[in-house]
C-alpha cells in the first residue's frame, strides 16, 4: 500500500486494526456466499446440460452475475410472516444463533503468514465450540415454530450435524498430534438439511442459507488450512528462483488460500450436482457406522507412527 496509508494504518490502535479486518472479512464473505449461490446454480447447469441463470446483468453487462443481488432485494422486500402460535422471539433468534457462529469462526483463521484477526493458541477450540453452537440455531427454528414438521426436521438435522461432528473432529486429531499445538497459524458443519425453516420466509429464510453457504466456504477454508497447507505454494521449490512470476507462484500468500477453498468449493458443487440426497438413515448409518470407525482406526494407525517415528514425526 502507499507509503501514506501504510503510515496512518500503522497509527491505529490495535483494536481500530482489528475491527477493520472484521469489516472487510464480513463483507468479502458476504459477497462470496452471493456469488457463491450464482456459481452453484451455473455449476449444477453446466454438468446438467442446462444455462443456469442467464438473464440478470449487473449494470447492462455479464448475463447472470445480478442474479444473487436480485434474490436479495427479491427476499429484503418480502413479507416475514411468523405463525400465530410461534414464540416469536426465539423465532426471530434461531436465524442469528445459525448465522453468527458461522462468521465469527473466521477470527482464527489464518488468510496469510502475517493476516489472522486473532492469532489464539486454543484456536482450533474456539472453531469446534462455534460451530457445534450453530446446531442451537437449527433447533431453536423448529421448535420455536410450534409446528410437528418444523421440528422434526430440526431434529433430522440436529442428530446429523452431531454424527458429521463427531467424525470431523476425529480427522483433526492426526493433525493435532502431528502439529502439537490448537493454533491454526501453525469444524464446521457440512451441509445443513433443510426441513427446519419451513416456516420462515423473506429475509429471516434467507439468513439460513447464508449461514449454510458461509459454512460451505468455512469447511473448504479449513481444509486447506489443516490438510493441505492454506496459503503455502505447492510449486515452492519447483521453480527457477529470480524472476517475478515466479517469485509470486512460490511465495506463501492468500492467493493460494484462497485457490484451493475454490477447488474444495467446487467439489461440494460436483458432488451436489451428481449424487442423489441421501436418505435420513442413509446419512447416519455413514456417519456413525463408517466415518466414526474409520477415523478411531486412522487415529490409532497415526499413534503407532508417532510411536515409531514414521512419517511426519521422523525428524
Amino acid at each position: 500500500m502507499p507509503a501514506s496509508i501504510s503510515t496512518l494504518w500503522s497509527a491505529l490502535p490495535a483494536y481500530a486494526q482489528s475491527t477493520a479486518w472484521i469489516l472487510l472479512i464480513t463483507v468479502t464473505l458476504i459477497i462470496s456466499v452471493a456469488l457463491l449461490t450464482l456459481w452453484e446454480r451455473k455449476v449444477i447447469g453446466w454438468i446438467q446440460l442446462r444455462r443456469g441463470p442467464n438473464r440478470v446483468r449487473i449494470f447492462g453487462l455479464l448475463p447472470g452475475m445480478g442474479q444473487p443481488f436480485a434474490d436479495v432485494v427479491k427476499l429484503l422486500l418480502k413479507e416475514v410472516i411468523i405463525p400465530v402460535r410461534a414464540n416469536k422471539v426465539l423465532f426471530v433468534l434461531a436465524p442469528a444463533l445459525a448465522l453468527i457462529p458461522a462468521f465469527a469462526t473466521w477470527a482464527v483463521i489464518p488468510l496469510s503468514p502475517e493476516l489472522v484477526v486473532a492469532n489464539i493458541d486454543a484456536g482450533l477450540l474456539y472453531v469446534l465450540s462455534l460451530t457445534s453452537v450453530g446446531v442451537y440455531g437449527i433447533i431453536l427454528a423448529g421448535w420455536a415454530a410450534n409446528s410437528k414438521y418444523a421440528f422434526l426436521g430440526a431434529m433430522r438435522s440436529a442428530a446429523q450435524i452431531v454424527a458429521y461432528e463427531i467424525a470431523m473432529g476425529f480427522a483433526l486429531v492426526g493433525v493435532l498430534m502431528v502439529s502439537g499445538s490448537l493454533n491454526l497459524v501453525a469444524e464446521g458443519e457440512s451441509e445443513i438439511v433443510a426441513g427446519f425453516h419451513v416456516e420462515y420466509s423473506g429475509i429471516a429464510f434467507a439468513l439460513f442459507f447464508l449461514a449454510e453457504y458461509a459454512n460451505m466456504i468455512l469447511i473448504s477454508a479449513l481444509t486447506s488450512v489443516f490438510f493441505f497447507g492454506g496459503w503455502l505454494s505447492p510449486l515452492d521449490g519447483y521453480l527457477p528462483k529470480g524472476g517475478a512470476v515466479a517469485d509470486f507462484l512460490m511465495a506463501p500468500s492468500f492467493f493460494w488460500l484462497g485457490l484451493k477453498i475454490f477447488v474444495f468449493l467446487f467439489l461440494f458443487l460436483w458432488l451436489r450436482a451428481t449424487f442423489p440426497r441421501y436418505r435420513y438413515d442413509q446419512i447416519m448409518r455413514l456417519g456413525w457406522k463408517v466415518l466414526i470407525p474409520i477415523t478411531l482406526i486412522w487415529i490409532a494407525v497415526e499413534g503407532v507412527m508417532s510411536y515409531y517415528h514414521v512419517g511426519p514425526w521422523a525428524t
